[in-house]
């Protein structure tokens, strides 16, 4: 099974070469004795002090069991005091990667969290406020509360790593301290880890245990080429299988936080894909089964602008290839919203080059968000009216309608019945959910009845 881990870690990423020829970026196996002996500690001790460890807090207060609300046993028992506060915590670990204090953490690491502390190598805490969260890539940026200079990682490339290369991985497994293990990248563009929205997973066999998860991986200059973010474990401990969040994903949300946003804005395409089977591969003509197949295109996308049909099987996005819908959705959604993107498919045999437009999902319908209230068991529910931009930020069909559940109140009746985020209402009571409005007064109704 694959496993969140619920600490963080840092991965870092280094040329096996000799020191003259590292610099251009050359890999080769080691010709000496004298290069074999060769030390990882240089990197460890320009990366080690921008990986830190992050602390999450939520005041939670316990609840009263309904038996304190009788009068006689309220008495009976000492007058039923008021139910005392607990803490709910969470440590991972982080990475800065810029000198003002902004920390790289997973969403994991702080969901839920109201207080979030961010603690130094150097044993120095810091408090600190989340500039953004973003759930669906499981990536989450900080801001220390301080007006100091600190340490940090460079943003790189990670398409430049490949199958082999060495990387260390720093963080603080089992809450032991800071820890460096070294292992390889052992596979690129992993989509079925099963752990966020946008699944393109760089692997590791370097170890990595509960502790290491949000950290970094960097190369022989110290450049950050990804976020460590989960393990493959049937034992909770390392088996060697490793997963890094790609630093091409880290840089779109660290500068979505930067400038403000409190969601990250990416450009929106605008169709439905599937996976391509070896049977539906044969049937096209395909020597192989790689790519995205277009389902369907939603009717003023700019998918459809573009001229992308049903049956397509985009290959390539600016030139880089595309094997699954995974595949695609994290090349495009790493893009930079404004101008074009160049879109390869094949159609009839045929490669043909489409520029697609980088724009966000519109909101064609105000999304008029409530919170529906009372005693149905649709209380606690979050609901927002369907569009482009609601659809594609609960990873919903483009062309989906009506009313969705943006959210689950926790310990609700709506959570109790079953609900979950980005459930579609199609009708209630056998009448159709066709806003929130009209979804809020069926409730209401609901609760008449119940009340009669």
């Amino acid at each position: 099974m694959t496993i969140r881990l619920p600490l963080a870690a840092a991965f870092v990423f280094l040329l096996a070469a000799a020191p003259a020829k590292a610099q251009l970026f050359q890999r080769e196996t080691p010709q000496s004795r004298q290069e074999i002996t060769l030390s990882f500690a240089p990197v460890v001790k320009k990366a080690g002090p921008a990986v830190v460890n992050v602390y999450g807090a939520r005041r939670q207060q316990q609840t009263r069991h309904p038996l304190f609300d009788d009068p006689f046993f309220r008495e009976f028992f000492g007058g039923g005091r008021a139910p005392r506060e607990r803490m709910q915590q969470s440590v991972g670990s982080g990475v800065l990667v810029a000198s003002d204090g902004i920390v790289v953490t997973n969403h994991h690491v702080i969901e839920g969290m109201s207080e979030v502390k961010v603690a130094l190598p150097d044993k120095r805490e810091f408090e600190a406020e989340v500039l953004l969260r973003d759930p669906k890539t499981d990536l989450a940026v900080l801001k220390m509360k301080s007006t100091e200079k600190f340490p940090l990682v460079e943003l790189g490339n990670s398409d430049e790593l490949q199958v082999g290369d060495l990387v260390l991985a720093i963080g603080n497994p089992f809450g032991v301290g800071q820890t460096v293990t070294q292992g390889i990248v052992s596979a690129l563009a992993r989509t079925q880890v099963g752990v966020s929205d946008y699944q393109f997973f760089i692997q590791t066999d370097a170890a990595i245990n509960p502790g290491n998860s949000g950290g970094a991986m960097v190369d022989m200059q110290g450049r950050l080429v990804g976020i460590n973010t989960a393990i493959y474990s049937r034992s909770g401990g390392s088996h060697g299988i490793g997963f890094a969040i790609p630093a091409s994903m880290v840089r779109v949300v660290v500068d979505s936080a930067r400038s403000g946003g409190k969601t990250v804005r990416r450009p929106w395409f605008g169709a439905r894909m599937q996976s391509l089977t070896a049977e539906i591969a044969e049937s096209m003509g395909l020597d192989r089964p790689i790519g995205a197949l277009i389902a369907s295109v939603a009717k003023g996308s700019p998918a459809a602008q573009a001229g992308v049909q049903a049956g397509d099987v985009v290959v390539a996005v600016d030139g880089a290839t595309v094997e699954d819908p995974d595949g695609f959705g994290f090349r495009f959604a790493t893009k930079a919203l404004g101008g074009t993107s160049s879109i390869t498919v094949l159609r009839s045999g045929k490669r043909v080059v489409l520029p697609v437009k980088l724009q966000s999902a519109p909101e064609t319908t105000p999304r008029d968000q409530r919170t529906i209230a009372g005693r149905s068991p649709f209380s606690g529910l979050v609901v927002v009216n369907l569009s482009p931009a609601a659809a594609d930020e609960l990873s919903l069909s483009a062309d989906a309608e009506g009313v969705a559940v943006a959210d689950v109140t926790p310990g609700s009746p709506a959570q109790q019945v079953g609900f979950q985020k980005g459930d579609v209402l199609l009708a209630i009571n056998n009448e159709p959910a066709k806003t929130t409005r009209r979804s809020e007064e069926h409730t209401s109704e609901l609760q008449s009845l119940t009340n009669l």
